[in-house]
């Protein structure tokens, strides 16, 4: 017995949760419950992808034992002789009451998160009330539909189980009830995810090897989210507007100056200015009276609106930040000495610039990253096909037909714990990268987003926490189906493991327990064929919601004008870093030219006094006004707006710094210069 591989899984799965939240979330910014449930949250999910292996190792072993128990009953009931094999206990075997126990927590907190504590907090971030208690109230209101519908289908099971003759009504069916409901529509969910990202997953993985495809691409997620930014930047305008015109109904002595001001803190400073500087319209009625409800209104959707813009923002940041790169590798394809050269300086570390130098870019980025992105797809390819056929055939028990089952019992006989819980890590892990790399993609939940370097609203980070909080059990569920250690499935009694065992089975419900939990998964191979040929991408095509489709028209001319949005972004950009270098070569050209004319000042004082020793009668006041002439005094600098200049005296420019930079932000008010005259002009006087 040994706890060591156990607490390294739980380690592991803490610093992994840990490290994703400090790498998409701002914990600086976001309040300290959301960072709190949401790292709870992915912890849990992971937790049960890391465990389950084990406790399947662990069930190996118990069945072995119980298998052997059985046979030595037979052999002592008839007294004949059977070969009993040793059971070899697992490196990583605990005790029997450690997985019940950590099942227990791990499942009832996760499902509390996922179903009532996380929604709320969804609500309450988005409530535009300014008290705690209206906010609760506006969070339940919110969710009372959803809440509603999930009680109407508990209490039609309830009433379906208590007029049932042959069911002991109890206080664990109830929690059976739950936590059918909960994996039946985890199940339907997940049904659609993998039908799309089993397919979608290794096509992806092997268009993005080519670099002119990927570059089409997202020319045409330039031009659509451009639009989206658009719209954002227009409802931001709108609310800005309500804000300026509230702010001239509401003075310092009205009652609501104080919600007035809960809004404006919200808002960003450039935006404040920007608001500052608007005039407002002439039809803008200001003798409207302003009332509690319409601030609460106003409020909330300042919240939004200022969600979207920020979303929309970080998108076509990284987009275009992508876009470029792929852009410098296209015109590094044939750099002759072979350095990676981009477009634009990048600030890097010491240690960067020595492990990852321009060459090193340049071997991984233009020659390596490509074959190293197609064996992927193809791994990806071969794992999507052994998971569509073993979700069709992992119901027939004789003769086995599920490639996992098939694998998985090949190990068991050798009792190979090491194989199975690799083997089972690896299934696990692929299944829930296609699930949850699918829900982020869907247009439908574009307005949630995981975006890195902390730009991550704590709207994305709790709808990710409840994804994944609802998406894992039924996903294992699914995958104890796929090697056949769930007894529901292979239609025999087995010993199961000990996450079965607290998930509870579906035996109160014939219609759920027969039907849809077995068979429905066969409704992937539906989806994956869809999928493949691309059959939902045309119908939202057809329907108005414009899909990359290679040989479309409409697809040609949304890339055309991604490309030119793509080129002004890249000028814009341009000018602001010729600006900056413009800006940093005058600094050091004024301060050499400071330092040197202090020396020459020195010299000259100097050896004027050493000639008025020798001769002092002989210099005339004249030439003694212009001895002392400094250069410095005939040069006109050129004159910055101070708000620029503040802005942009760094000593390092990053790539992020350009998207602050407008055109009017790089108008220089004067720009003109005079070349100092030549030392000695008037010698001859």
């Amino acid at each position: 017995m040994s706890l060591r591989p156990l607490v390294t899984d739980i380690v592991l799965a803490f610093c992994l949760a840990a490290i994703l939240l400090y790498r998409y979330g701002n914990l600086m910014r976001n309040h300290i419950v959301v960072t709190i449930s949401v790292l709870i949250a992915w912890y849990f999910s992971f937790l049960i992808i890391f465990i389950l292996p084990l406790d399947v190792s662990s069930t190996v072993y118990r069945q072995c034992i119980e298998k052997n128990i059985s046979l030595n009953t037979i052999n002592t009931l008839s007294n004949t002789t059977v070969t009993i094999s040793k059971c070899q206990k697992p490196w990583s075997s605990v005790a029997d009451s450690v997985f019940p126990d950590l099942w227990k927590i791990v499942y009832w907190t996760s499902q509390c998160l996922t179903w009532l504590i996380l929604p709320l907090m969804q609500s309450y971030i988005k409530a535009g009330d300014f008290t705690v208690r209206g906010k609760l109230k506006s969070a339940l209101i919110d969710n009372a539909i959803y809440y509603g519908s999930y009680l109407l289908i508990c209490g039609i099971l309830l009433i379906y189980i208590a007029i049932k003759p042959d069911v002991n009504f109890d206080s664990q069916k109830i929690k059976v009830i739950a936590s059918s409901a909960s994996n039946t529509w985890g199940l339907f969910l997940l049904v659609l995810l993998l039908g799309y990202a089993l397919v979608e997953v290794p096509r992806s993985l092997w268009n993005n090897s080519k670099l002119s495809y990927k570059l089409q691409y997202n020319y045409f997620k330039a031009s659509k989210l451009s639009l989206d930014k658009c719209e954002a930047e227009e409802k931001v305008d709108d609310i800005l507007e309500s804000l300026k015109s509230a702010s001239i109904t509401i003075d310092i002595n009205h009652p609501f100056y104080n919600n007035l001001e809960t809004i404006f803190q919200k808002v960003p400073v450039e935006l404040k200015d920007r608001m500052n500087r608007r005039q407002l319209h002439d039809d803008t009625n200001i003798d409207t009276p302003i009332t509690q409800k319409s601030l609460i209104r106003l409020h909330r959707n300042t919240i939004i609106a200022l969600q979207t813009f920020q979303r929309t923002e970080t998108q076509w940041s990284l987009l275009v930040d992508d876009i470029f790169d792929l852009e410098d590798i296209s015109n590094n394809q044939l750099n002759r000495d072979k350095k990676f050269k981009s477009s634009f300086t990048k600030q890097r570390s010491f240690y960067k610039r020595l492990l990852y130098n321009e060459k090193i870019e340049w071997y991984w980025k233009c020659l390596i990253k490509n074959y190293v992105q197609k064996i992927i797809a193809i791994i990806a390819g071969f794992l999507s096909g052994a998971v569509v056929w073993s979700e069709v055939t992992f119901f027939n028990k004789k003769p086995v037909l599920s490639l996992f089952a098939i694998f998985f019992n090949m190990a068991a006989d050798k009792y190979n714990y090491f194989i199975i819980e690799i083997l089972s890590t690896i299934i696990i892990a692929y299944l829930c990268y296609c699930a949850y790399s699918t829900v982020l993609k869907i247009r439908l939940l574009n307005i949630y987003y995981l975006a890195p370097n902390h730009q991550t609203n704590e709207y994305s980070l709790i709808f990710s926490g409840m994804m994944l909080c609802r998406l894992t059990p039924p996903m294992c569920l699914n995958f104890l189906g796929l090697i056949h250690m769930d007894s529901h499935i292979i239609k025999s009694s087995i010993l199961e493991t000990h996450y079965t065992q607290i998930m509870g089975h579906m035996d109160v419900m014939s219609i759920i327990s027969n039907g849809f939990n077995i068979y429905f998964p066969m409704a992937i191979l539906a989806f994956c064929l869809a999928t493949y040929f691309s059959l939902g991408s045309r119908l939202l095509s057809i329907l108005g919601f414009q899909q990359f489709l290679g040989d479309d028209e409409l697809t040609i001319d949304l890339v055309d004008e991604g490309r030119e949005l793509i080129l002004r972004e890249r000028r814009k950009r341009q000018r602001a870093e010729d600006y900056i270098n413009r800006r940093r070569e005058f600094q050091e050209r004024f301060t050499n030219s400071s330092l040197t004319g202090s020396r020459y000042r020195t010299n000259q004082n100097e050896t004027g006094r050493s000639m008025k020793r020798l001769d002092s009668s002989t210099e005339s006041p004249r030439a003694g006004l212009l001895r002392d002439f400094e250069s410095n005094d005939y040069y006109v600098g050129t004159s910055y707006n101070s708000a620029n200049a503040n802005n942009y005296d760094h000593d390092e420019y990053q790539s992020s710094d350009y998207h602050a930079l407008n055109n009017d932000e790089l108008s220089i008010n004067t720009s003109h210069s005079i070349n100092a005259p030549p030392r000695r002009i008037f010698d001859d006087v």
